[in-house]
């Protein structure tokens, strides 16, 4: 019965030392690597026998047991390179004209310190029944510099969209017959007041 207990006790150590040995002769991760892991993106800061410490982009730490990378998949966005793509999503209405669009936003990518001068694209990619929808995908050296050049480009294409174009933002539209009164009353009180 003790040898039991003990063998049951054991296993989790057993399972973390077979997961380290794997860990090390793979190396899917190594420290500084990006991961996102359970939906959260951070930096492995220390890796043990038994865990993973990751540092999390809030300075938050996440503890993941080494078992869990061999189980579990996660992404490794720093694994051959650190280089990343980002996309930026804009909303319009239809009747937008896409080439300014792209050239203004060529305009601010160029100008942008974090762009590493890879990609750039503008497209569209979607259509709703209420707008269309716009990709920019721009690129960086990194994940951090991607996020701040996808914040930048996206600020400073809604900043011109609001000043150039702003009758071209979404808009919900009602037809004549929706905005009409809907029982006699309503429309009497709407006639009176009128008059």
């Amino acid at each position: 019965m003790v040898g039991i207990v003990a063998g049951i006790a054991a296993r989790p150590v057993f399972s973390n030392l077979i997961a380290g040995l794997q860990l090390a002769l793979a190396q899917p991760i190594r420290l500084d690597d990006v991961l996102i892991v359970n939906g959260e993106w951070g930096r492995v800061a220390e890796i043990t026998g038994t865990y993973v410490v990751m540092k999390l982009w809030d300075e938050r730490q996440l503890i993941v047991p080494l078992q869990w990378f061999i189980e579990n998949p996660f992404e490794n966005w720093t694994r051959t390179s650190s280089q990343i793509m980002g996309s930026v999503m804009l909303h319009l209405d239809y009747a937008t004209p896409v080439e300014p669009l792209r050239q203004e936003a060529q305009r601010v990518v160029r100008a942008a310190p974090e762009w590493d001068g890879r990609v750039f694209a503008v497209q569209v990619t979607d259509a709703t029944e209420r707008s269309m929808q716009l990709r920019i995908l721009v690129s960086a050296v990194d994940a951090a510099k991607a996020f701040d050049l996808r914040c930048r480009v996206r600020e400073q294409m809604l900043a011109f969209v609001a000043r150039e174009y702003p009758q071209y933002l979404p808009q919900v539209r009602t037809s004549a017959a929706e905005a009409q009164p809907q029982d006699g009353a309503a429309a009497a009180r709407g006639a009176a007041s009128a008059g």
